[in-house]
C-alpha cells in the first residue's frame, strides 16, 4: 500500500512544482495530484502542457518522491449534453497526461446531478462508453468516489453502477470523511467491494445525523445542503478502528496497487504539523490490524 498526502492545503503557498519537495520534506513517499488551475482543474479543461508535465515529472524525481494517483473532477456525468461531451474531451487530455507522468491510478467523482440521477446514470455509461477502452488501452486503473451532492451517494449502490461497467479497470474510491452520507456500513461496503476498492482518504469528519438531525441547521429547513468535513484523524466521529479494520479485511493494506491518502482540508494554518501527524497516526492504525 502507498500512503499519500493530498497537497491541497499547501495550493495557496505554493507552486505547482514545489509540492514533490514539500510532500517529501513532510516524510511521505507518495503524493496524490488533485485540481489545481495550473494542473487540472475543476470541470475545465487541462492546463498543463507537456513541458509543464514534464517539469512536474522531474521535480517528483529529483525530489524522491512518486505520484501515487491523480484526481481529475469533471462533469463526466453531467445531465447537461454539451457539458458531458466537453468532459469526455478534458478526459482524454488528462488520461494522457496521466500516463506521460507514468501513473497508473486515476481517482475521480461521479460529477452528476441527484435531482436528475437518471439521466446522470445515463451519462456516465455514455461517457464510459467512449473513454473505456482508452482507459484499458493505457492500463489505467479509474476509481471513483460516490461525493455527497452526487447522482449516487450511497456506498453500496455506488458500487453497483461502478460493477455495472463491466470492466477490472474501474473501482472505487472509500473516502472516510464521506461516511455518514455513504449511509451503509463502512464494513459491508469495504466487504463488497473486494479489489475494486484502490483508493482511500482519511480524514475525519461530524455525524451530521447525530443529535436527530439537529447536529448542523442550515435555512431554509428542508434545503438540500450537504454538509461534511475534512478534519484530522481522530476530531470527529468516524469509527477508525472499523475503518482500518475494514480495509485489513478486504485485503487493501497488504496489495501494492492500492493507495490510502492524507486528505485534511481543514487545518491550512498548521497543515505541516498536520500532515506528520497523519502520516504517523496512519502508521500506527495500519500496525495495530496487520
Amino acid at each position: 500500500m502507498k500512503i499519500a498526502l493530498d497537497p491541497t492545503p499547501f495550493h495557496h503557498t505554493h507552486g505547482l512544482l514545489e509540492f514533490p519537495r514539500v510532500v517529501a520534506d513532510l516524510g511521505y513517499k507518495y503524493m496524490q495530484l488533485t485540481p489545481h488551475a495550473d494542473f487540472i482543474p475543476f470541470y475545465n479543461h487541462p492546463k498543463a502542457d507537456d513541458e509543464l508535465v514534464g517539469q512536474l515529472k522531474k521535480a517528483s524525481k529529483d525530489a524522491g518522491i512518486e505520484i501515487a494517483s491523480v484526481l481529475p473532477v469533471l462533469r463526466w456525468s453531467g445531465p447537461d449534453e454539451d457539458a458531458r461531451e466537453a468532459a469526455v474531451r478534458y478526459w482524454k487530455r488528462a488520461i494522457q497526461i496521466t500516463v506521460d507522468l507514468g501513473v497508473g491510478q486515476i481517482n475521480t467523482e461521479f460529477s452528476g446531478r441527484p435531482e436528475r440521477a437518471e439521466e446522470s446514470e445515463r451519462a456516465f455509461y455514455r461517457s464510459l462508453e467512449e473513454l473505456l477502452p482508452i482507459i484499458e488501452r493505457e492500463g489505467l486503473h479509474v476509481a471513483i468516489d460516490p461525493h455527497p451532492d452526487d447522482f449516487v451517494e450511497q456506498g453500496l449502490a455506488a458500487l453497483r453502477v461502478i460493477r455495472g461497467v463491466n470492466s477490472p479497470n474501474i473501482g472505487m474510491v472509500y473516502v472516510a470523511s464521506h461516511t455518514f452520507h455513504m449511509q451503509d456500513d463502512p464494513s459491508a461496503i469495504m466487504q463488497a467491494a473486494g479489489d475494486r476498492l484502490r483508493v482511500v482518504h482519511v480524514s475525519d469528519t461530524m455525524n451530521h445525523h447525530a443529535s436527530h438531525g439537529l447536529r448542523y441547521i442550515t435555512n431554509p429547513p428542508g434545503n438540500a445542503a450537504r454538509v461534511h468535513q475534512h478534519l484530522k484523524l481522530g476530531d470527529g466521529d468516524v469509527n477508525w478502528d472499523e475503518f482500518f479494520g475494514g480495509l485489513s479485511e478486504n485485503g487493501f493494506l497488504g496489495r501494492d496497487d492500492s493507495v490510502m491518502v492524507s486528505s485534511v482540508f481543514a487545518e491550512d494554518d498548521t497543515a505541516r504539523e498536520v500532515s506528520r501527524y497523519q502520516l504517523n497516526t496512519i502508521k500506527e492504525y495500519v500496525s495495530s490490524v496487520q
